[in-house]
């Protein structure tokens, strides 16, 4: 399966739109989101995403009853740590923060965190794959990134959106 993973979108309407572009023209099966969308006003760009959506919360959401309404016809959205189980079986344990991920006991093929805006792609002793897909946003280190994950042979890569002014 093809999966597109982002986080820390922080109502950059721009980016968010490249995002979509981006996973649609990839043909993701699914888009998983890490938190931080922050306005419901981010939610009609997302409405043409071609794929469900996973969203957890992150910790800087300004109005979560109004996102949760809107994502009801995109897809879900709740509180963090979720468990997801795709249908071709991969686990995946995400969250906004990585910390909300400790004591979580369980088997998982992937973890997925955000709210540092640093892109991260690696592999455990365990074989378990950890990614964070970096900031959508570009706000914080002026580096737009979203991850691509292939389930089949858990391989992901980080993808600039736009690329930083030199």
């Amino acid at each position: 399966m093809r999966i597109g993973i982002f986080a820390d979108t922080h109502d950059h309407m721009d980016n968010i739109r490249l995002a979509v572009e981006y996973f649609n023209r990839a043909e993701c099966e699914y888009v998983l989101f890490a938190g931080d969308l922050v306005s419901t006003f981010v939610i009609p760009p997302l409405r043409k995403l071609n794929c469900p959506m996973i969203a957890c919360f992150g910790d800087n959401e300004g109005n979560k009853p109004g996102i949760y309404a809107g994502f009801s016809i995109i897809g879900t959205i709740a509180e963090a740590p979720l468990c997801i189980r795709l249908p071709d079986g991969t686990r995946i344990l995400m969250s906004h923060m990585r910390q909300q991920m400790q004591g979580m006991h369980g088997e998982y093929d992937l973890l997925i965190f955000g709210h540092t805006h640093k892109p991260v792609v690696k592999l455990e002793e365990s074989g378990r794959m950890q990614v964070n897909p970096g900031e959508t946003s570009g706000w914080t280190y002026g580096r737009s990134t979203i991850a691509m994950l292939e389930t089949e042979s858990m391989s992901a890569e980080i993808i600039d959106l736009v690329k930083p002014h030199d």
